[in-house]
């Protein structure tokens, strides 16, 4: 969550295709030795053409006595090295630059910027736009993605890129600041244009460039004034045509190549006048507009979600891991009834509305447990106590009395649910990441400050800087009951000792606070990106967060040593999240929010951007 939602929500705060294969796939053999991509195009070719050089070159000319050599055959071409994914960048130093920072033999590009187009339209050129024009543009705020193959086409050089926008960029709209009590009818279509997603078709250019590709058909916005549809066993109590859908924060994608989009908000506050049980969903969106229009899938639960990450086995079974951004909230999952196709991605449009939603239970002695989300289960029954937010008071909330009648109260009142069934309250989740072999599951706690009685998963009193937790599932599988865990590692610096050991944390290499955007990429490399609030408290007085450990930035760490490596740092004010990338892994996209210098365009207003890394020689980044 940016530091700038929770400054717009805090006035409306309720009182509380493509089909995954598997590890045989083409896919996921070209992605752990791309080599391989050019000898399935070329090997056939060379292996057939070489028996018939050795014929002609022993066929002669029975007329001819004289002895004539036989012609040399040409050397068989020697194959390119593999790629290696090593981690072998020289880390970046932390610091306050009005720029990117990335490492020696590393470019940086903006691709799209708030306010470009993204369907045809006039873009932002430095002029306040109609709603009509602003409903085109990208959004604002930049956030989670997810990168989506196209048929036909080399996923190295071109795709689908589907981003969220958490906020609108108010600076590119109108002037002033925005008030939702007083807005105009035009203010207000103008914020609201200005969340929910963007979908364009990106290709990679002959200079070596990364561009939108204008005029496709995939390009389209779905925004804040769009309509939606909401299905599952919560539906019923939702409108039958839903305005919107805004603080898209993270993201997440489903086995049959469809995206989830994640409402960090259980309320509309850009238009109050909105039910506020129309938002707080994850919505499935089909980037290659083939499935169902785009739907509120209320299986999921309404909470203040962040992301989403799937784990499949080998039956085609899968279970989605979420995370309720609030402080505090619980880490969720939801296993669907059935396994998904994995030839007919229209068989898999109702997935999401037939499952059972589970909350995690943490014990102090590295065990978990999944309790089911279920009227009649759990405690879930009418009358039932509401224990409140435990964790941040050390006089225990009166408790509340929530009437669960019914599975659809279940999933309108998840944080509440949860509670009652015995999740355990954690440091405001953010994203979870789900290892390629299904060995581990990360989750970013990205802090809790006020935090006052501690457990053993989240272990300190006024948690400024956060931390990961780590857990296994029992036999590596999405329908396991139980887990095991433990604290991956606590954020902070040791140079923050004099504020308290609250502070230190225990990270080896480069430091950070409040870790928000984590992913393991299919290289099984752990990449983390960091949201502290700008300006910010370190916990030391007469020192600010920036100065304590530069601005927001994204880490490489390893999981073993749990050495952390800065790979990029970005400019004045902003937050880096949102993390995608080719299957080759040579280009990675990286989103910078809300910055408030002179960037991306010097002499222009700072604008939300989607960036481009690449290494200038070609290979994977991070090598």
């Amino acid at each position: 969550m940016s530091h700038l939602t929770d400054e717009a929500r805090a006035p409306f705060r309720d009182a509380e295709p493509r089909i995954e294969a598997g590890d045989n796939c083409l896919e996921a053999i070209v992605a752990a030795n791309p080599g391989r991509r050019s000898v399935l195009k070329n090997g056939l070719l060379g292996l057939s053409i070489l028996p018939m050089m050795g014929a002609l070159a022993a066929c002669g000319d029975d007329d001819d006595d004289s002895a004539s050599p036989s012609p040399t055959p040409s050397p068989t071409p020697t194959p390119a090295p593999a790629p290696s994914y090593a981690i072998a960048f020289a880390p970046v130093a932390a610091n306050q630059n009005d720029t990117v920072t990335v490492p020696n033999g590393y470019t940086v590009d903006v691709m799209l910027k708030a306010g470009d187009s993204v369907e045809a339209g006039t873009p932002y050129s430095g002029s306040f736009p109609t709603p009509a024009d602003a409903e085109k543009w990208a959004g604002g705020n930049h956030d989670g993605m997810e990168y989506f193959e196209l048929s036909g086409v080399d996923p190295n050089v071109g795709g689908l890129l589907a981003i969220n926008h958490e906020l609108p960029d108010y600076n590119i709209l109108f002037s002033g600041s925005y008030n939702a009590a007083t807005a105009s009818a035009d203010q207000k279509a103008l914020a609201l244009s200005g969340v929910g997603i963007s979908v364009v078709e990106v290709a990679k250019g002959s200079d070596g460039k990364w561009a939108v590709n204008a005029g496709s058909r995939y390009n389209k916005r779905y925004t804040g004034n769009s309509s939606y549809k909401a299905s599952g066993r919560g539906s019923g109590l939702l409108s039958g045509t839903i305005k919107g859908m805004l603080n898209n924060c993270s993201s997440g994608r489903t086995p049959w190549g469809t995206y989830l989009t994640c409402e960090e908000s259980t309320d509309n506050y850009l238009d109050p006048t909105q039910p506020q049980n129309n938002y707080g969903w994850v919505v499935e969106i089909d980037p290659y507009q083939e499935l169902a229009a785009p739907t509120k899938r209320t299986g999921l639960g309404r909470f203040d979600h962040e992301n989403v990450a799937h784990m499949t086995d080998s039956n085609r079974r899968v279970a989605f891991y979420m995370g309720d951004d609030g402080t505090p909230g619980c880490i969720y999952k939801f296993v669907c009834d059935r396994p998904y196709s994995a030839t007919n991605r229209a068989a898999n449009t109702d997935m999401l509305d037939h499952g059972t939603l589970y909350v995690a239970r943490f014990n102090a002695d590295g065990t978990g447990e999944w309790r089911a989300l279920e009227q009649g289960q759990n405690g879930l029954l009418p009358g039932a106590s509401d224990p409140g937010n435990v964790s941040q008071s050390t006089t225990p909330p009166a408790p509340v009395i929530v009437n669960f009648n019914s599975q659809s109260d279940v999933l309108i009142n998840t944080k509440a649910a949860a509670r009652v069934a015995g999740g355990t309250v954690m440091d405001r989740p953010e994203w979870l990441t789900v290892a390629p072999d299904n060995s581990a599951i990360y989750c970013t706690l990205t802090n809790n400050s006020g935090r006052q009685v501690t457990d053993a998963a989240n272990p300190r009193t006024r948690n400024l800087h956060g931390h990961i937790i780590k857990f296994k599932e029992k036999d590596n599988s999405p329908l396991a009951m139980t887990f095991t865990w433990e604290i991956f590692l606590l954020a902070g610096d040791p140079k923050l000792s004099s504020g308290g050991q609250h502070l230190v944390g225990d990270i080896k290499g480069d430091t950070f606070s409040s870790p928000d955007g984590i992913r393991i990429d299919p290289q099984g490399r752990l990449w983390v990106q960091t949201d502290h609030s700008v300006p910010g408290n370190s916990g030391v007085t007469g020192t600010t967060i920036d100065q304590a450990f530069g601005h927001n930035a994204m880490f490489y760490v390893d999981q073993t040593s749990k050495q952390s490596k800065r790979f990029l740092v970005g400019p004045l004010g902003c937050e880096i999240t949102g993390i995608a990338y080719t299957p080759d892994l040579k280009t990675f996209f990286v989103n910078i929010q809300h910055p408030t210098g002179n960037w991306p365009v010097a002499g222009q207003q700072p604008r939300s951007s989607t960036i481009v890394v690449t290494r200038t020689d070609g290979q994977p980044v991070g090598n």
